[in-house]
């Protein structure tokens, strides 16, 4: 019965196409039309939960194979990418469950979201992200996770702006997405490393090959994975996000960030389980992560003054026990965990909007003594430990600040010695400039005034232009003759093709996977 795997993400895939090009073409608008969205949304996730519970079914009766190929995708040299899917295993306990609680989800929202602005909207990114999970979960290989992986986090960030009008929720949206990003190049890098060691990205024969690689190769290979992981469920340092991710409908929040998708890194490194453990380094590093994730949501946690704040950072400080459970070999306690936490917390967010009514003469715990009366503690718990500030002070402004000076550099320095437009409305270069001169256009050099910079590498950038002004003034301004001229025309042509041809995308990933491999001889 493994051929039951393909209509588990189809259906829900199937179903957001119709909505999205029913909505796009006005065939289904306005809420006249939401009980169309509805039943096309609800009668693709509940064949997919049917489908997936009979799938785990046949799986515990020993009827599955374990895989599942419909064709081959593409191909390129000895790359060769196929349609296929794990039909075995804790991959399709994971899809049961998660369909299970879509279905939940599904119904819940379609009395949360009635009469908004946004209803088909919402249930078109609803499918397409149900499909997504199911392909993460399912997939046979790193290329069907990653498109998974990819899809998940595209829909999340329409979710979390759903109220675009908003300048919060555009905010926060953009900030979770480009933080996942980090996690996302990162899964890119271990998709190529692990082609490039072992010659495959199948699951199943990367597993099965662990054992052959040495200690250094599975730990590179893991440390890609394992910190696409770490960005995925939301571990330190990407802690913050999932606090910002929250500004979405109290639905999507349940379903992402508190049953579903959040589980997703945990989910990754229970599936490269083989891998990871030939290498203690990375087995260390999950351990160290999630030890101090939990302390750190534990203490931020107990500051929290809105209820979804605060059930954020219970989420990431029990997904960081689940993967110290997996740096201490407590595979199968992560497994469990994980599934026990999707449920409870699904729950708890969907009814976060009741928890007043919930909570009535029932008060809270208070915070011990000793914590309490630390003003230092409850002054860095109530600020989150300024992760945010510090992000923005040692990454965000300096790489805004170098790609400043970097750009400054490219017109100022690169630009000239090439021979290009500095831009479309600025003057011309100066061997264009000494042409001109030459040939009796212009009496006169005007020499053009430099950047100036500050910081240290702004600094030193304003001196290498300095000197290149200098070093161009005197050896190219004052030359012979045209002759030098044409020929520096040619010269900066070919160094322009040169540089477009350098830039192509497959000669960037070359230069990338030398760089890499010349690192791992070392």
């Amino acid at each position: 019965m493994d051929y039951l795997v393909v209509l588990i993400p189809l259906l829900p895939l199937i179903a957001a196409a119709i909505i999205g090009f029913g909505h796009l073409f006005d065939k289904i608008k306005g809420r006249e039309d939401e009980w169309i969205t509805v039943g096309i949304a609800k009668a693709a996730i509940y064949v997919s939960c049917i489908t997936a519970i009979a799938l785990l079914f046949f799986d515990l009766l020993g009827q599955n194979s374990g895989a599942y190929s419909v064709g081959q995708w593409f191909a390129s040299e000895n790359l060769i990418v196929e349609i296929n899917f794990i039909t075995t295993g804790f991959s399709v306990v994971a899809a049961a469950l998660f369909s299970i609680i879509l279905v939940v989800i599904t119904r819940f929202s379609v009395n949360y979201i009635h009469k908004e602005s946004g209803f088909h909207r919402f249930f078109f990114t609803l499918s397409l992200f149900s499909s997504a999970m199911f392909s993460i979960v399912l997939s046979g290989n790193a290329a069907g996770t990653f498109i998974g992986w990819e899809i998940a986090g595209l829909c999340s960030y329409f979710l979390i702006s759903f109220a675009y009008d908003r300048p919060v929720a555009a905010i926060n949206a953009t900030r979770v997405f480009v933080t996942n990003r980090i996690g996302d190049a990162s899964f890119i890098l271990g998709i190529g490393l692990s082609f490039f060691f072992i010659g495959t990205i199948n699951w199943n024969e990367l597993n099965a090959t662990a054992e052959l690689l040495t200690m250094p190769t599975a730990t590179v290979i893991s440390l890609c994975f394992v910190t696409a992981a770490f960005a995925k469920s939301a571990q330190l340092p990407f802690t913050p996000w999932l606090a910002r991710a929250m500004e979405g409908p109290t639905p999507s929040s349940a379903l992402f960030y508190g049953a579903v998708m959040i589980h997703s890194g945990v989910f990754l490194v229970i599936l490269l389980r083989p891998i990871i453990e030939q290498a203690p380094l990375v087995m260390g590093l999950l351990v160290v992560v999630g030890l101090f994730t939990a302390i750190y949501s534990f203490i931020v946690g107990l500051t929290q003054t809105d209820v979804k704040s605060s059930i954020c950072f219970a989420i990431t400080g029990q997904i960081g026990l689940m993967f110290l459970e997996c740096g201490l070999g407590l595979w199968e306690l992560a497994m469990w965990h994980l599934c026990a936490h999707t449920i409870v917390r699904g729950y708890q967010v969907m009814t976060a909007p009741s928890l007043l009514h919930y909570v009535h003469g029932n008060p809270m715990k208070p915070v011990s003594s000793s914590m309490a009366n630390n003003r230092w503690l409850y002054i860095a718990s109530l600020q989150r430990f300024w992760l945010d500030p510090i992000t923005d002070r040692a990454l965000v402004r300096p790489i805004r600040g170098l790609g400043h000076d970097l750009d400054h550099f490219d017109k100022n320095i690169v630009d000239r010695a090439m021979g290009a437009p500095k831009s479309s409305g600025n003057a011309i270069s100066s061997l264009n400039q000494l042409e001109q001169k030459i040939l009796g256009t212009r009496p006169d050099y005007a020499r053009e005034e430099f950047v100036r910079s500050n910081g240290v590498v702004g600094k030193l950038f304003e001196w290498i232009a300095n000197g290149m002004s200098w070093f161009e003034e005197r050896l190219v301004l004052r030359g012979i003759g045209a002759d030098s001229v044409n020929i520096g025309q040619k010269l900066g042509r070919a160094a322009n093709t040169f540089e477009q041809l350098i830039l192509k995308p497959r000669y960037l990933v070359l230069f990338v996977f030398v760089v890499l491999m010349i690192a791992a001889s070392i």
